[in-house]
């Protein structure tokens, strides 16, 4: 795996795809800059080798159409402030404006090319657009672990015009590893702590993952599909029914592997989805009709935070319960206490995908896991055992 370790950036030019695709507010202005944090190794690094830096990201969903509402220029300012380093910006991708200004570019600038989604040719994986991107650069460097997952013209058709002189940015590099760690070579016990809504949109991860895994916690929404294949009674809460037959599959599949499962054992009812509603705690598989599970229990948090006291490889991604509702988020709160108690107690954690992520940074357990993704759909698809289009333009 070739990364920028690899080679020497002296007097070079290095063309780099980062994921800079960041949230703003209506003005604009950037609310999460942690994208932008996350590349400041790779671009520094390079630059005090003496190289210079042409970055290419997109920004937003502008669907091939100038638009400046998604221009570069609204979050330079905050990519400056992050790297205190001056930012040049580009006033177009590989138009009269890029060209000169990449031209001019001499070793230890930072040059910002404008949204690559402004051409269509960026997410057709257009290979004369690519070739035009290409000659910006003397080396590849691939740093979005974000956009991994996209054969788009900038993340992986590019690496063709770089034969011998493409690699991996620090961030991609520390991805795989992270993933590495939990789906080959992770310490036993490896535990995968799988919540959110839908059995089905975590199936091939669960089939992908069994091998390498000794438990697999299940909470959050998809409970109840397991809860009812099994008999229970479940209320009004989200449930899968025509994926009733697959959670009793999947369960045997675990047994089959020497999987433990755990599900959980007790939750905290509403009588609506509201934070205000009327709340109680019942067994799992006895809640009463027009009553939905919204949390787990203290006796389910006792439960899992015994298991993972016990793991040495964590992987967690989805909540137990309705966190963004303070009455509900109670169960996810104890799970990453249990996780954060046993990281410091030596196991590797690994957080990924959109909602886990959003609520160790809201809670303030980023710092007390190992690993938290930055690429929630490439985390996913890794964890899918799918190839990334963005790695395999690196490796092959």
């Amino acid at each position: 795996m070739k990364t920028i370790n690899d080679f020497n950036f002296e007097n070079k030019k290095a063309l780099i795809r980062v994921d800079f695709n960041v949230p703003q507010n209506e003005a604009l202005e950037v609310t999460d800059a942690t994208r932008i944090k996350a590349a400041v190794p790779t671009i520094m690094q390079i630059l005090n080798q003496g190289g210079a830096v042409v970055l290419m990201s997109h920004l937003g969903r502008p669907k091939g159409q100038v638009n400046d509402q998604y221009a570069m220029k609204h979050i330079a300012a905050k990519v400056s402030e992050v790297l205190q380093h001056d930012v040049i910006v580009a006033n177009d991708v590989i138009g009269e404006d890029a060209k000169a200004k990449v031209a001019a570019l001499q070793p230890g600038q930072i040059l910002l090319l404008e949204n690559v989604r402004f051409h269509a040719e960026e997410e057709q994986g257009d290979e004369n657009f690519a070739k035009a991107l290409a000659a910006f650069g003397d080396i590849y460097v691939n740093d979005a672990f974000g956009t991994a997952h996209r054969a788009h013209a900038s993340t992986a058709i590019i690496a063709q015009f770089f034969p011998e002189s493409k690699c991996f940015g620090l961030l991609m590099e520390q991805e795989l590893q992270a993933i590495g760690k939990v789906l080959s070579d992770g310490e036993k016990p490896v535990t995968a702590i799988l919540g959110g809504a839908k059995v089905s949109s975590k199936i091939t991860i669960i089939e992908n993952i069994l091998p390498v895994i000794d438990n697999l916690i299940i909470g959050g929404g998809m409970t109840y599909t397991f809860v009812k294949a099994q008999g229970g009674k479940i209320g009004n809460s989200l449930v899968e029914n025509d994926k009733l037959d697959l959670a009793k599959a999947i369960l045997s599949e675990c047994e089959k592997h020497q999987v433990k499962v755990y599900l959980p054992v007790d939750n905290v009812i509403a009588d609506a989805f509201s934070n205000e509603a009327n709340r109680q705690v019942t067994a799992v598989d006895e809640i009463p009709d027009g009553w939905m599970g919204m949390d787990v229990g203290e006796k389910t948090s006792a439960l899992f935070a015994d298991v993972l006291k016990n793991s040495k490889t964590i992987l967690w991604n989805g909540p137990l319960g309705v966190f963004e509702m303070s009455n509900f988020a109670h169960g996810t709160i104890a799970l990453g206490d249990a996780i954060a108690e046993s990281t410091a107690n030596g196991a590797f954690s690994l957080v990924g995908g959109g909602d886990s992520v959003a609520f160790v940074k809201q809670f303030g357990y980023d710092d007390k896991v190992s690993y938290v993704s930055t690429g929630g759909g490439a985390m996913l698809e890794s964890l899918e055992g799918k190839e990334l289009p963005g790695v395999a333009a690196i490796l092959n």
